[in-house]
């Protein structure tokens, strides 16, 4: 049975069959609905709601200033802007707060047409993930809020009607919000801590794991190689990760990368060079090179 059908197949429906091909999926970050859109028409499969860029567009660093009204408010944006079912994966960050605030996240996040949320588990206020000085939780509270953003999605196929007739390994029927469980537990309790947090979210109902910054290839290997399941690699520039091809994430056994900063640091670099053409007096600015 097919859930994807009526105004056309669901993002979540979408984003299942993706993921299910095994071919590694290529996602830049979006800051706002303007970049999502030139990310969508660029053909991309996918676009992924930075929650860095989402706070450098407010005018705030990534240290969990923004709050889930504000968050929301730019997923909605961005998901209003896009063609219905296509893929967007969300930043939830913490969850804004305690297992009981995860869920309502989980809720309103899916009613925004969000694919995909991602949930980390660093102490509040959180902060960039390849930045120093962050902290996490314990693997008790970060697994309880895995655990309540799967209730919540129970709830919501309960209302849905969908649960009696599916089982919760149907991943090509079911067509609702994916849940990626990120760990930040390899910069304060090492990489160890960290696969472990990432098999124990997989447990409590994750559908994809996130192990941030990984400082080798060799550790990006034993991650991909004792974690089973869908995995996310961040490829952050300048970031602590080492960058690598898609051709060697994909061999490697990530099934998709993001790419944060790519598209912020390029519009930041292209406006500066436009203001200072502004700033000559004795001819007029150029014009773009493009139609847009």
């Amino acid at each position: 049975m097919s859930l994807g059908k009526g105004m056309g197949v669901r993002a979540g429906l979408q984003l299942r069959r993706l993921l299910k091909k095994g071919e590694l999926l290529l996602v830049p970050c979006a800051h706002d609905a303007l970049s999502a859109r030139l990310i969508h028409q660029a053909g991309f499969p996918a676009v992924f709601n930075s929650g860095y860029c989402i706070s450098a567009v407010h005018g705030f660093p990534d240290t969990g200033l923004l709050s889930f009204a504000e968050m929301l408010a730019a997923h909605n944006t961005i998901c209003e802007s896009l063609p219905y079912g296509y893929p967007v994966f969300a930043d939830g960050d913490t969850g804004y707060g305690n297992a009981m605030n995860v869920k309502r996240t989980i809720r309103a996040y899916e009613k925004a047409g969000v694919a995909a949320i991602m949930l980390e588990d660093q102490v509040d206020p959180k902060q960039c993930g390849h930045s120093l000085g962050k902290q996490v939780v314990s693997r008790n509270e970060s697994v309880a809020k895995i655990r309540a953003a799967r209730d919540a999605r129970f709830e919501w196929r309960a209302e849905r009607g969908v649960c009696s007739s599916l089982s919760e390994n149907d991943f090509e029927d079911y067509d609702d919000i994916l849940i990626l469980a990120r760990t930040d537990a390899r910069a304060t309790m090492g990489i160890e801590e960290a696969i472990e947090r990432c098999k124990l979210f997989l447990e409590a109902g994750a559908d994809i794991t996130f192990l941030e910054a990984p400082q080798s290839v060799e550790e990006m290997k034993l991650y991909c190689d004792q974690v089973p399941g869908w995995k996310m690699a961040n490829m952050l520039a300048r970031g602590k990760t080492p960058a690598l091809s898609p051709n060697e994430l994909e061999e490697m056994g990530y099934s998709f990368a993001a790419y944060p900063f790519d598209i912020m640091c390029t519009i930041i670099e292209s406006v500066q060079t436009k203001l200072e053409d502004l700033k000559q007096r004795d001819k007029p600015p150029e014009s773009p090179s493009s139609e847009t």
